[in-house]
């Protein structure tokens, strides 16, 4: 029984110490941005990808046998990882709550791969693991000579309102205080991104300067681009990094920062029948990363969810 507890203990430790070791590798101040980052393909999924491979390769061969095993038993040395990183302050909820779900999915299909060979008795078992295991350290120098390539994403949102289009229109070029029971922003909140507090305009019509403020000292300086009075408005979005307090927002989703940016907003206003009007709300963000196709998603994701509860303010406002 001792033994096989310890046998446990060896199967999650090691796979632990070598994912703290390569991260560390991944995160270096003199290496980051040259041959490996943590913003990289090779590092969330390749690395966890060898991680699960590694754990199976030192579990009990009567464990493997189990499929259920094999793919979750690779979730824990993860798992410690997140909370080390956690509660160090390394990473924060946001990153991790976006790159968990690929994480685990790489770490699965290491376990069922390095099982598969196990139950194999394949002579070229311990060849095949270190292969997974060194393998994001030859992939990422590749990954970032090719380097990431901006793309640009819209993201749409809208909302029916049974209101006058004077009132509404007041309520979409400046938004008083909203309350913290008032955020309906589930997934911004579970993320930990701050919350909007309110946003202020200094005049209607094009040139305009408009201030939207959230918590944690999150500014965006929004610039009027175009201007129809109670019909649309178009403006520039800039936020930036070094007005964010470092405790604000993670270093790999600030917005402003390398990999994210938020580039401008747009309200429309268009009337559906005598009582009713139809809010339009629509922004453009970029992305720079070299997995554009995955952090696309999310960035979605987050931009409908900030979009979705600003527009819920006014309807109940409103209304």
């Amino acid at each position: 029984m001792k033994n096989t507890i310890i046998r446990y203990f060896l199967t999650i430790a090691i796979p632990l110490i070598a994912l703290l070791g390569i991260y560390a590798l991944f995160n270096s101040t003199w290496l980051k941005g040259d041959l490996f980052i943590v913003m990289s393909i090779s590092f969330l999924f390749l690395v966890p990808f060898g991680i699960g491979a590694l754990t199976i390769y030192l579990a009990p061969v009567e464990y493997v046998q189990r499929r259920s095993y094999r793919i979750v038993t690779p979730w824990w040395p993860l798992l410690f990882f997140l909370a080390v990183t956690m509660l160090t302050a390394m990473e924060g909820a946001a990153c991790w709550g976006m790159a968990l779900p690929l994480f685990m999915i790489a770490a699965s299909l290491g376990g069922l791969t390095a099982g598969h060979y196990k139950l194999k008795k394949s002579k070229n078992e311990r060849l095949y693991v270190s292969i997974a295991l060194l393998l994001p350290l030859l992939v990422a120098p590749v990954e970032q000579y090719i380097g990431s390539h901006p793309d640009v994403y819209e993201a749409y949102t809208y909302i029916d309102l049974h209101a006058g289009k004077a009132d509404i229109w007041n309520h979409v070029t400046r938004v008083s205080a909203i309350r913290r029971e008032q955020d309906k922003g589930w997934l911004t909140r579970t993320l930990g991104f701050p919350r909007p507090v309110r946003a202020e305009l200094n005049y209607n019509g094009i040139g305009a300067y408009r201030k939207a403020i959230f918590e944690k000292g999150l500014v965006f300086h929004e610039t009027v681009l175009e201007y129809e009075d109670q019909r649309r408005m178009r403006f520039s979005i800039k936020a930036h990094p070094y007005e964010i307090p470092s405790t604000t927002m993670d270093e790999h989703v600030v917005i402003g920062g390398d990999y994210f940016d938020v580039i401008d907003g747009t309200y429309a206003l268009q009337k559906l029948n005598a009582n009713t009007y139809r809010l339009h709300l629509y922004s453009h963000y970029k992305l720079t990363t070299t997995f554009n196709f995955y952090a696309s998603w999310w960035a979605g994701w987050i931009m409908k969810d900030i979009q979705n509860n600003i527009l819920q303010v006014i309807k109940e406002r409103v209304e």
